[in-house]
Order: C-alpha cells, then sequence, then structure tokens
C-alpha cells in the first residue's frame, strides 16, 4: 500500500488525491449577494449537514490552488452573512457545471447559467427555482484554515426556511430517494447520479443490535465463498432462525439441491454459500441463514 505525508506533496496533488479517495460529495450550489447587491451562484463539493438541532449545513469556499484568491462567494458571505444552498439533481447538473467558470465577481451565474432567480422568504440571496430543495440560511461563523492556495473557509450556515418540490415527496411526507435523482462529485471531472442502478438500502441498526461477527458459527465465518462484507451483513440480525423454520425452508425451498448433492457434503456446502451469498445480495437476510442453517439439519 501506498504511504504518503500530505506535506511531502504539492497542494495540486493532494487535492487530487483527496477528492478522488473522498467521494461521492454532496454538491452545496450556494447563492450569495456582494455588498452591491449582484447576485453570485456556484456549487461546492466540500458540504455537508451537521445537524439537525439547530439545522445546520457547512461548506467551504477554498482559495484558489493556484492563485490564492479567496472565492466570491466567500467574499459575499463575510459582507452579507446569508445565502440559500440550492440541492443539485440530475436535471440541471450542465447548469450547475457551468455556473462553476471562473466569472468575474459581479457576473450573474443565474444569467450565465440560464436558471430562474426566486426571492428567498427570510434572507436576501435569491433562490434557485429549477433546485428540488432550497435553503434559506443565515452564516452563523466562518472558520478560516489557511491564508495559502487550497486552504478551506468553513462556511457555517442555520437553516432558518426549507423549501422541497411537492413531487418529491412519498406517502409519509418524506422525501423518495428515487425522485430526487441527486448527483455528487468525485474526483477529476466525475460525478455520481444516485439512481436506482446505483442505490441500495441497508436497514440501519438504531434500536437494534446484530449478534455480531464473534457470534457467527465457525463453518460460516470460515467460509471460502462468503466475503467479510457478506458475515458482516449475516452477523446484523437480531437472533438466528428456530430450527422449525430452518427444516420448512430446507423441505420448500432447498430440497432439490439436496437431493442432486446428498452424497457430496462438501459441495452442497459450497452450493449454500453460494446461494446465500445470492440471498445476501439482495438483501434477504433471514432466507440467507436459512439456507445456511439447513447444512446442519
Amino acid at each position: 500500500m501506498l504511504s504518503l505525508d500530505p506535506k511531502e506533496l504539492t497542494v495540486q496533488r493532494l487535492h487530487q488525491l483527496l477528492l478522488g479517495a473522498i467521494g461521492p460529495r454532496p454538491i452545496a450550489f450556494a447563492s450569495t449577494l456582494d455588498q452591491n447587491g449582484n447576485a453570485n451562484l456556484a456549487p461546492f463539493s466540500f458540504f455537508n449537514v451537521f445537524s439537525a438541532n439547530p439545522p445546520i449545513l457547512v461548506f467551504s469556499p477554498a482559495r484558489s490552488g493556484r492563485t490564492g484568491q479567496s472565492k466570491d462567494t466567500f467574499n459575499n458571505a463575510k459582507a452579507i452573512p446569508e445565502v440559500v444552498i440550492n440541492v443539485v439533481n440530475y436535471n440541471m447538473v450542465h447548469q450547475m457545471s457551468l455556473a462553476s467558470s471562473p466569472y468575474a465577481p459581479g457576473v450573474d451565474e443565474f444569467v450565465k447559467a440560464g436558471f430562474t432567480p426566486l426571492a428567498s422568504e427570510k434572507v436576501a440571496p435569491f433562490r434557485v427555482a429549477e433546485a428540488p430543495v432550497q435553503f434559506e440560511c443565515k452564516v452563523n461563523q466562518i472558520i478560516e484554515l489557511g491564508q495559502d492556495g487550497g486552504a478551506g473557509n468553513l462556511i457555517i450556515c442555520e437553516v432558518v426556511q426549507m423549501h422541497i418540490q411537492e413531487a418529491l415527496l412519498n406517502e409519509n411526507g418524506l422525501i423518495d430517494q428515487h425522485k430526487i435523482d441527486l448527483v455528487a462529485r468525485m474526483g477529476g471531472d466525475w460525478y455520481c447520479r444516485a439512481n436506482t442502478t446505483s442505490m441500495f438500502e441497508i436497514k440501519k441498526p438504531i434500536t437494534t443490535c446484530g449478534i455480531g461477527y464473534d457470534a457467527l458459527p465457525q463453518d460460516i465465518r470460515s467460509s471460502q465463498v462468503l466475503s467479510a462484507n457478506d458475515l458482516g451483513q449475516l452477523a446484523g440480525i437480531e437472533e438466528l432462525p428456530n430450527e422449525t423454520d430452518v427444516n420448512e425452508y430446507k423441505l420448500l425451498e432447498l430440497s432439490t439441491l439436496f437431493l442432486e448433492l446428498e452424497h457430496d457434503a462438501s459441495s452442497l456446502e459450497q452450493a449454500l454459500h453460494r446461494k446465500a451469498h445470492e440471498l445476501l445480495a439482495q438483501n434477504q437476510l433471514e432466507e440467507a441463514w436459512l439456507t445456511l442453517l439447513s447444512f446442519n439439519n
């Protein structure tokens, strides 16, 4: 494995490695006003949500690695501490990219990129009408991390008003992750689209505790088929299926496999592990366990 000391790398090289390794990164499409009231719109992928109570978003318009100059967004946020952070989806990604061009201060990226400005309710900067979600924010704090090229500037924003396109909401009033069609930044010129092809679901163990990796039966832990990630998924179950359920599943779902390989225990075990691996890929945790436990029943 390549081992590097950041202090021994050029800023450009370090920047490229960081962005190539840490992603996909959500995009803060930040709308600000300068002290003369001119609109500015620029995307930043050093961005995330950091608190719900209070609702805090943080993004970082870093100093230029080439010139060391600070971004217009940073200057504007210092002059007028308000910002609208617009969420970027696939339908607007090329316009968003165009807005990242190094236009001169005072040039309106809403006009250059073809976006529609909407008046905000609680802050002065405009919202982007095309954005699926818009966060009106007050700037609580700005933390400058350095004065040289590549140095970040953390703009800590508190959300004071949210706007969400109603078509994105599901029956529970939450944002449907398939409908919002988010995009994110990767390294170089690469982006990532969060659609049906790229998304998968993992139930979070917020109120449950899995049995743990150490509680897995030894024959499963030493499997030549199941990966460490598979084992981690298996270890997330709260309790193992009972013997009755295992036998019933064996008769209904696995009888053909057992008949075919009844005289070759090693091949049977391998086949059951392969089937369990396929079930885990489909997020069918209980069925995978029923399959694995059937070998010794």
